[in-house]
């Protein structure tokens, strides 16, 4: 008998268990946005270093931060020889807006077919509890060969402000060989995927200033410039009608794909780009098929314009300012500081001298990556194999994930993406599903993953 068999029937034997462990927590409303909800951010940090504490997990403590805690816990039994994995997750969720558009009550799960249907169900409290669930497995059989640390925060989506902070306090707490972060996906639920890349992200927002105060179109039109026009021209500019992107040495620093990474990429067909987005033609780089220029291309978008009078009926003002919000996808090896230089640099070149502008950074994340010959990504590759049958594909994601190079700049670890939503879990909207098949065999992958990756990685840690 294999040894991890004893911990593979536990989580057969157990999957209605495992099911209200997840509709339990569903049913805590924790939106991190919304400050009336502080009270469910606190009601499931409790509950997950209950959890912890229930499994016989160590130093469990729920850490205070300037906003939400952070659930840390520990499992050091498997000695110094043995590697350190640190567990990502966030308990926190979106809000549940358009209310009227959910089909059942967003806090109260409802199964539908195969899917149970909740406000946090896939993104990410189904695979939280995946991962609980098989270590509890693995406790239950008296199994567990390697060490665990877990950090799981309440801020995720609002951007994690108070996460690097604690990081860097809490360095030598945290010190890991590589970061399991369950916030992830697969394809299908008959293809299972790894993610091996994230793309990163730098927002702006770009401010115009004319003339003192909106003034009279008839009166000044023609004679003062116009805020928003200068906008929309300036914008337009940026890139042009195939998607490349104009600012001076936007691409200077782009890590080409190799042959070889081009046909190991997924690619889904036209249909499904048009379909999932209902729109009716595609748009983007000549050179690079829809999934390269959505997952391994670099982009800029506008995300928000505002200028004038945008109230019912008309009104003919001249506006004083216009703002635009500014946002652009960065793919290894890009560096955000640098990508600002070429923002602020077009700015320079390009503004007329009518107007004065200011450039505010919101926020940033470097591109990662994990090589796919790591030791953690054979592990995961294998352990997909065992439970799906089948090999999975090595995925590039076109979001942003933070954390992922917030904990490679400040612990110097690799984090692997190893978690079991789907492209159409309307994670964020309203109908959120977590599929419940890809659900079970989650927690029997997370099992396989743990006793692969500790064999392979013995006197590593």
């Amino acid at each position: 008998m294999s040894v991890i068999q004893p911990a593979l029937e536990y989580a057969q034997n157990n999957k209605d268990a495992s099911l209200e462990d997840l509709k339990a927590i569903l049913r805590i409303a924790s939106i991190s946005t919304l400050p009336e909800h502080e009270g469910d951010i606190s009601h499931a940090a409790e509950w997950l270093s209950g959890k912890l504490q229930d499994l016989g997990f160590d130093s469990v403590e729920i850490m205070p931060t300037a906003k939400h805690p952070i659930v840390y816990g520990e499992w050091l039994k498997a000695g110094p020889d043995s590697p350190t994995i640190l567990v990502y997750g966030h308990y926190d969720v979106q809000p549940v807006d358009p209310l009227d558009e959910w089909e059942s009550q967003p806090f109260e799960p409802e199964i539908r077919g195969d899917n149970l249907y909740a406000r946090g169900a896939s993104d990410m409290k189904g695979q939280l509890v995946a991962i609980l669930k098989a270590l509890e497995a693995m406790v239950h059989a008296a199994h567990m060969p390697l060490n665990l640390k877990f950090m799981f925060e309440g801020e995720e989506e609002i951007g994690s402000p108070s996460l690097p902070a604690f990081i860097e306090e809490h360095k030598d707490l945290l010190a890991s060989d590589v970061c399991l972060n369950t916030d992830s996906g697969i394809l299908a639920p008959d293809q299972p995927a790894l993610t091996i890349a994230l793309r990163g992200l730098t927002y702006f927002e770009i401010r115009l200033q004319g003339h003192k105060s909106d003034l009279h179109s008839g009166t000044f039109g023609g004679v003062i410039d116009n805020p928003a026009i200068v906008l929309c021209q300036l914008v337009a500019g940026m890139r042009d009608r195939q998607g490349k992107i104009l600012l001076p040495g936007f691409y200077d620093d782009v890590r080409e794909l190799t042959q070889e990474e081009r046909d190991i990429l997924p690619s889904l067909s036209d249909e499904w780009w048009l379909e999932s987005s209902g729109t009716q033609t595609l748009f983007g780089e000549d050179r690079y098929t829809p999934t390269e220029r959505a997952t391994t291309r670099p982009t800029l978008d506008i995300n928000g314009l505002l200028s004038g009078f945008t109230g019912e009926g008309s009104k003919t003002v001249l506006p004083a300012k216009a703002m635009a919000k500014v946002s652009m996808r960065l793919v290894p090896d890009q560096v955000p500081e640098r990508i600002q230089e070429s923002l602020i640099k077009y700015m320079e070149e390009n503004t007329p001298p009518t107007m004065t502008w200011e450039i505010e950074d919101l926020s940033s994340a470097t591109p990662a990556i994990i090589e796919r010959d790591s030791e953690a990504v054979k592990a995961a590759s294998q352990a997909l194999e065992i439970v799906w049958g089948i090999a999975p594909v090595f995925n590039r994601a076109g979001g942003t994930v933070p954390v992922v190079s917030l904990i490679k700049e400040i612990l110097g670890i690799d984090s692997l993406m190893l978690g079991f939503g789907l492209p159409n879990d309307n994670i964020h909207g309203p109908n959120e599903k977590q599929h419940l098949p890809s659900f079970y065999r989650g927690i029997e992958t997370f099992i396989h993953f743990i006793e692969i990756f500790s064999g392979t990685n013995k006197s590593k840690g």
